[in-house]
């Protein structure tokens, strides 16, 4: 499917960068094609002209990439923020670990976002600092990297002591824990995007979420040891939340267990909702519900 989209962007660029570049030029960049910080420029010309001109629809699968993330995530908040326009080009990233597979560094290093990255592991902090300390595009004016364990009483206070208030462009969480609780929690800021990792192993139909503890620690519960199975909140948990709080789901990651969420009234038409079953559709889903699932069916959950 990449390919396809590839092969439009090349001709797009032939016919719109001939004719502000010197032949040869322009040439080079084309044969050349990357994901670099100009040829996301000329991608979001791209979308925007076939999206919100033509009214051409890409699925999340066609247009997801990675440059610092591990899913497609990278591609498709171009793709959304291409069609959306970006506004206040701030982002918090709670629960940012690392640069590898971050879901924000890309907006951050290339296209000039202001984040706040919270994390509760220093080590992970302190790679995350000296990476944005020391990076060209990012090292005049770094994101702030805070360490500290955000629960449902101080994460409000945490973003306004860092000056992150109001509307923001995106908030992205992905805790492995109690991340139902930190969006229902969140009032100080209001994004226009939110990105949240759900537990695909709950399946499609399921409201549940691990019950609320300010010092959850998956390690804790021997089920966590091969893979993260008594954490976070199922998909449909967080589309009810998000109805209450004005957002809709829109699609989801490579593998289907991070859901992107848009506010209500923006692009509705170019991004309309999608339901939680699209977001079941692939082999990481369905070994999720088979095998995993039953080893925590019987935990203690919140129905909500």
């Amino acid at each position: 499917m990449y390919s396809s989209i590839k092969k439009k962007i090349k001709k797009y660029l032939e016919k719109k960068v001939g004719a502000l570049l010197e032949p040869s030029i322009s040439k080079v960049m084309i044969n050349n094609f990357s994901l670099n910080q100009q040829m996301q420029i000329f991608l979001k010309l791209f979308y925007k002209e076939q999206v919100i001109d033509k009214k051409k629809k890409f699925s999340f699968d066609e247009v997801g990439f990675d440059v610092y993330s591990s899913t497609f995530e990278d591609g498709i908040l171009q793709y959304i923020f291409s069609i959306i326009g970006m506004e206040t080009r701030k982002c918090v990233d709670i629960g940012c670990g690392a640069i590898n597979g971050s879901n924000v560094a890309n907006l951050i290093i290339n296209h000039g976002f202001k984040g706040l990255l919270i994390d509760g592991n220093s080590e992970q902090i302190s790679i995350t600092k000296n990476y944005y300390n020391i990076h060209p595009e990012s090292s005049v004016d770094p994101p702030i990297a805070v360490w500290e364990m955000v629960n449902i009483e101080n994460i409000d206070s945490i973003l306004k002591k860092n000056g992150f208030v109001g509307r923001i462009d995106l908030l992205s969480i992905d805790l492995d824990g109690i991340d139902y609780w930190i969006w229902k929690a969140i009032k100080v800021v209001k994004p226009r995007v939110l990105l949240v990792e759900y537990q695909d192993a709950l399946g499609p139909s399921r409201s549940w979420t691990i019950p609320y503890e300010p010092n959850f620690n998956l390690k804790d519960y021997e089920v966590n040891r091969n893979d993260y199975n008594y954490v976070g909140a199922s998909l449909n948990a967080f589309v009810k939340l998000g109805k209450e709080k004005g957002y809709r789901l829109v699609g989801c990651n490579k593998g289907g267990w991070n859901a992107f969420f848009i506010a209500s009234g923006i692009a509705d038409d170019l991004l309309p909702e999608v339901s939680t079953e699209s977001c079941f559709k692939y082999e990481r889903n369905q070994y999720s519900m088979k095998y995993r699932f039953p080893l925590i069916a019987d935990l203690p959950w919140d129905e909500v």
